[in-house]
């Protein structure tokens, strides 16, 4: 299959779709492993692969990345998943101190999981079955103490095989999010053109087999096969949580904050510790699902949101303000230098409504389909509500969000995890830790 921008239906369904790419990765590559999160969607494609490894007499790697703050019962599904097929499987279940966003805290941007001088306030004890990968115990050489998660992950597919093609199975959908929507269908590496692939690293790729699969179709697969799977989504479910809105995953990201009021109510026990382990996890439950911390935020009165975003830097601790001005400043430059590839709808509503604020180049972009033509701008606009949700655009509204959001490492404008912000986080805490 070649790169694609656009659905294509197809005779196939999206089981026998998936099989088939599995039975191919299986086919060119001697060294698999699946990315687990304990979730539905993993979960699925772990089952997947290892149907296919058992076929071929084979085993494949299983990763999991231990993030402490877990739900019992997550913990107890990838426990049943790895105890009950060592047959096929070769785990890695890393315990190791890596940080994470923490989108509920102005002060602590990012949390580190397993911290040794953390340990009488972990929110549950370190597991001690002999996949575990400790800080005193792993086969790592490439983690440094504290290295984002991200960054581990992407140099885990390259170690894992060793100097021999690996590929590393992610269970990514695309109709979860816009964000993994575009990271299938923008411009990339991929193995052999496959649209469900992207090059990781000299000898490693990730694939993507679910990529085109609905919610619907993981619960179709799990109810029609009888698999086994993690039951807190019952829970969610009794609990009035739609099928679409579920997340088993690390839960201070901006995606997952809005559901901590549900750790408390479904694990009490545990989220008594995650409060006390965590800075702003209670904030977090309280205002995660309101307008304070969401897109559905409205502009108070006799704001702008240039003025509104100024007013947000002045509230917040010296240190976090200033970087949130860096950010802002590259962001603003980037976008006058750069600009961005539009559509011809969209230059024209533009050139019509903010003709002072911009500069049709008439240069076709080289990102993407090539189809787009590029816009740079003079100017930061306020808002731009006809097209923010459609396009990126350079608002002062976007740097807002990012402040009421807690977006520290900005990745709502397109930002990656930058290397000094251990050193800067670790700046913070000492600063504020007697407050």
């Amino acid at each position: 299959m070649g790169k694609q921008s656009v659905k294509i239906y197809q005779e196939e369904n999206v089981y026998d779709a998936a099989v088939r790419r599995v039975a191919a990765v299986f086919d060119h590559f001697s060294r698999v492993c699946v990315a687990f999160s304990g979730g539905k969607d993993s979960g699925v494609l772990l089952h997947l692969c290892m149907a296919e490894a058992r076929k071929r007499k084979r085993k494949i790697g299983v990763l999991f990345i231990d993030l402490e703050a877990f739900y019992q019962l997550t913990i107890e599904f990838v426990t049943r998943m790895i105890d009950g097929n060592r047959d096929v499987l070769e785990p890695f279940w890393v315990c190791l101190p890596m940080e994470s966003p923490n989108s509920v805290s102005y002060l602590d941007p990012t949390w580190i999981w397993w911290q040794p001088e953390k340990e009488p306030i972990w929110v549950r004890p370190m597991p001690d079955m002999d996949c575990v990968c400790r800080k005193d115990r792993h086969p790592f050489p490439f983690y440094r103490e504290n290295m984002p998660f991200e960054k581990f992950v992407h140099h885990f597919g390259e170690w894992y095989g060793q100097e021999a093609p690996a590929a590393l199975m992610i269970g990514i959908r695309t109709d979860e999010s816009l964000a993994r929507y575009r990271a299938l269908t923008c411009s990339k590496e991929t193995y052999l053109d496959w649209i469900h692939s992207t090059r990781n690293g000299s000898h490693s790729y990730n694939f993507y087999p679910l990529y085109d699969w609905r919610t619907e179709d993981i619960w179709t697969y799990n109810g029609k096969y009888k698999k086994d799977y993690n039951r807190l989504y019952d829970l969610f479910y009794r609990a009035g949580v739609g099928i679409h809105k579920m997340r088993v995953d690390e839960p201070f990201g901006n995606e997952a904050k809005a559901g901590l009021n549900l750790f408390r109510v479904i694990e009490p026990a545990t989220w008594a510790r995650v409060v006390n382990r965590v800075s702003g996890a209670n904030f977090g439950n309280l205002y995660g699902n309101s307008k304070l911390t969401t897109g559905r935020y409205q502009l108070p009165k006799g704001h702008s949101w240039k003025s509104f975003t100024r007013f947000l830097l002045t509230t917040l601790p010296p240190e976090t303000a200033a970087h949130y001005r860096k950010k802002f400043i590259k962001f603003i430059r980037w976008w006058h230098r750069n600009g961005s590839p539009m559509m011809p709808e969209s230059i024209a509503y533009l050139e019509q409504h903010h003709p002072d604020d911009i500069i049709n180049t008439g240069q076709f972009s080289a990102r993407g389909l090539g189809d787009k033509t590029v816009v740079r701008f003079v100017r930061v606009m306020d808002e731009v509500p006809e097209l923010d949700r459609k396009q990126d655009l350079p608002t002062w509204r976007r740097m807002a969000m990012c402040i009421i959001k807690n977006d520290f490492l900005c990745k709502s404008l397109s930002f990656g995890v930058t290397k000094d912000l251990t050193i800067r986080q670790k700046e913070l805490l000492e600063k504020y830790k007697n407050l």
